[in-house]
């Protein structure tokens, strides 16, 4: 069961990354895996699915990268930025299949394994930033902690789609990144007013 889930996750992630998700079909993924199609729609019902599985894995690593990075810097600012810039900067090595990805955990199917994964990594990026929040500047109070990491991956999302739409193409993406990142850090240590 293992080989034949691996098998699919490589044909996948090569085609995706040969021709982008769009001129791919599943039938090509299933051939390159050397399985019937039935038995790739059991590991993924969708072709959405089977780039949710592949491009989950591609997150986690950029994540991974993301976290070593933050604990190097001193800066809150920085060390948010440091999160998040590896997930911007592979996203633009592949902007078709990144956008197509960001749709899926969007707006795929809820009861998809693989959006619900992808929606996990998503609340551990924002956990993960709001701890940092909350150790670098206690007083910042966790409600404000949490909607500044909520909003830095909002801004985050953005950067990723300006990469295929070509949108602000005259301003650097991870310049204007690392600007908003400093105006949410700023701005979450006044707190949020009351209600």
């Amino acid at each position: 069961m293992l080989e034949k889930r691996e098998r699919i996750f490589a044909a996948a992630a090569e085609l995706f990354q040969e021709r982008g998700f769009a001129a791919v079909t599943t039938q090509e993924i299933s051939e390159r895996a050397d399985v019937a199609a039935g038995t790739l729609f059991r590991y993924a019902a969708t072709k959405g699915e089977l780039l949710l599985m592949v491009y989950n894995e591609l997150l986690r690593a950029s994540v991974e990268e993301g976290r070593r990075a933050a604990a190097e810097r001193g800066d809150t600012a920085d060390a948010v930025y440091a999160m998040v810039a590896p997930i911007v900067t592979d996203a633009a090595r592949a902007p078709e299949n990144a956008t197509a990805y960001q749709r899926e955990l969007l707006f795929g199917p809820p009861t998809e394994q693989y959006r619900g994964a992808g929606l996990e990594l998503i609340a551990e990026i924002e956990r993960s930033i709001a701890a940092r929040l909350l150790a670098d500047h206690p007083a910042t109070g966790a409600d404000a902690a949490r909607l500044a990491a909520a909003s830095v991956f909002a801004v985050t999302h953005l950067a990723i789609a300006r990469n295929s739409t070509g949108a602000h193409a005259h301003h650097d993406t991870l310049d204007d990144l690392r600007t908003q990142i400093a105006q949410l850090v700023a701005g979450a240590r006044t707190g949020t007013p009351a209600r």
